[in-house]
Formats: C-alpha cells, sequence, structure tokens
C-alpha cells in the first residue's frame, strides 16, 4: 500500500485557496521520495496572517500551475493509498475543496491523523503540534513549508510504529484502535473553466484610471501611509506619503505592492494589487 504524507499552505481563509503542496512517500520504514509544487490559487488575494506564516505572497504564484495541474501526477498515489496529514481534516478539506474548484472530481480518500497518533503515542501537556512533536522527537525541519511540514509528518507517523512495534504504518491503525477515515468520493461541479477566476476578481482587472489606484500601508511603527499611481510625464510612478517617498526614494512599501506582498496592506483592495502590476507590466 502507498503511504504518502501530505501537507497544504493556503494563501487565505477559503478551504480552495492552496498556494503550496507538500508530499513525502514512506517505504520500508523510511521517507523514500519527496515533492513540492507551489500553486496559483483561483484568487490572488494572500490574507496578510496567512503570508506571515508560511511566507509565500502573491508573486511567487502568479505564473505556477492551478490546482488541478500541479496535483494531477500525485492523485493515483492519493486515491490509492493511505494519506497521513497532521490536523489531518484541514489538508484534506483543503483537497477536496480545490478538487471542487477546479471542477474535477474528488477521488475515494482513506487517512490517518497523526495528531491523534501523537496524541496516543508521544502526548505531553505542552500539546501536539507539528512542531512540538517533531522537535520532542528530534525531527530537524522547517515549520510551515509544504514540502518539510509533510516529511516531518512523516517521520511522526515512523517514531509512533518504532515506538508501538507496529508492523508498519497502516497497522497503527490497529496497534493504536484509530481507525483510519474513509470518505467516498465526489462528482465535479460544472466549472467555466479550471483553475478560472471568479467574475468578480475578473471585473477588479480591468483597466483602472491611475489615479484610481490607492493603497493604504502600515510602517514599521505602525503608522498608516497612503500609496498612490500616479500618471507622469516621465511614465507611471508609485508615490508613497512616508518619509522616504517624500523625498523621492522607493521606499518599502512600494517595493511590496510591486511584487505583490500584501502583508502591510491596510485598506481591503488586494484585487488591485493584481492590477497594478498588470499596469505596471504593461508599460514596461
Amino acid at each position: 500500500m502507498t503511504v504518502v504524507a501530505l501537507d497544504f499552505e493556503t494563501a487565505n481563509e477559503r478551504r480552495d485557496s492552496a498556494c503550496a503542496i507538500g508530499l513525502a512517500w514512506i517505504e520500508g520504514g523510511r521517507v523514500v521520495r519527496r515533492a513540492s509544487r507551489l500553486i496559483r490559487p483561483p484568487e490572488l488575494r494572500f490574507s496578510p496572517g496567512n503570508i506571515r506564516v508560511h511566507g509565500i505572497v502573491p508573486a511567487d504564484v502568479r505564473d505556477k500551475p492551478n490546482f488541478g495541474e500541479a496535483v494531477a501526477e500525485f492523485l493515483p498515489d492519493l486515491a490509492g493509498g493511505l494519506i497521513l496529514a497532521h490536523n489531518a481534516s484541514f489538508d484534506i478539506g483543503v483537497l477536496r475543496a480545490s478538487l471542487q474548484t477546479c471542477g474535477l472530481p474528488a477521488p475515494p480518500l482513506r487517512y490517518l491523523c497523526t495528531v491523534q497518533v501523537a496524541r496516543r503515542v508521544f502526548p505531553d501537556p505542552e500539546g501536539c503540534g507539528l512542531g512540538k512533536v517533531a522537535r520532542r522527537l528530534g525531527i530537524r525541519f522547517e515549520h510551515h513549508d509544504a514540502g518539510e511540514d509533510a516529511y516531518a509528518c512523516a517521520e511522526i507517523a515512523l517514531a509512533a510504529v518504532r515506538q508501538t512495534e507496529a508492523a508498519d504504518v497502516p497497522d497503527l491503525s490497529r496497534v493504536l484502535s484509530l481507525p483510519a477515515t474513509r470518505i467516498d468520493g465526489s462528482a465535479a461541479i460544472p466549472r467555466a473553466g479550471a483553475g478560472a477566476i471568479s467574475g468578480r476578481i475578473l471585473r477588479a482587472l480591468k483597466p483602472a484610471e491611475p489615479d484610481a489606484l490607492r493603497f493604504a500601508m502600515r510602517g514599521s511603527t505602525g503608522n498608516r501611509y497612503e500609496v498612490s499611481l500616479e500618471d507622469r510625464r516621465s511614465g507611471l510612478m508609485l508615490r508613497c506619503t512616508c518619509m522616504a517617498g517624500r523625498h523621492g526614494v522607493r521606499c518599502r512599501h512600494v517595493k511590496a505592492l510591486v511584487v505583490g506582498d500584501i502583508t502591510d496592506l491596510l485598506s481591503n483592495n488586494h484585487a488591485d494589487v493584481e492590477v497594478l502590476r498588470r499596469r505596471l507590466a504593461a508599460v514596461g
């Protein structure tokens, strides 16, 4: 049986906003293969809190495959084997929701949550979050990188196999009286196109007047600054009201918007960041 650990990072609060996938395959009592991919979510709307967790910004995924394209090569193993995930309800929810948004059927799945495994095999008052369990077991990894998280998840399962003297990872279910969860597949929901951008975002991406593009940005000390796109004789220019911007310096607020980093965006106009990128790209 194929055993693969799975982890997703998401762009925002929506379950179908996967922006990265990580996987780690287990065979013969060890991790034999690892893979990770960046994913372009349906909307390039990244919540500041999510960016702070994983560090992925819109510029990183703008030219990456959509969900269906990114996971196609992995689906046979996911559908035909045992999936491991730390807080599995989240990752399985992301998988199913993202497939549905792409208009693809969700296959039947069988999964085991390593949080539940850790609570039974490695209980500790501080909790069983991925980082905490990995630290207690001496597993070294970079937390909140999808590929690294999948690897840590796999290693936790392998540690539990050794601790319980189970025959292998699937046998943990029997040893721990923790049945793997099975969920049926679902039919695809018709979509205008796999990975299509919503009509709301498409409307937002229509050409806008330069003066209409304004952004409120948070400074390093919490001050609020305004960044606006101005049409000057020399061309389009982003102007910021911070001290550096007033002196004609290309400040960090401007640089962040140019690459699509909305970590410090205070105004609720995430889609306009993509509009800005397209306007700047059009003039070179």
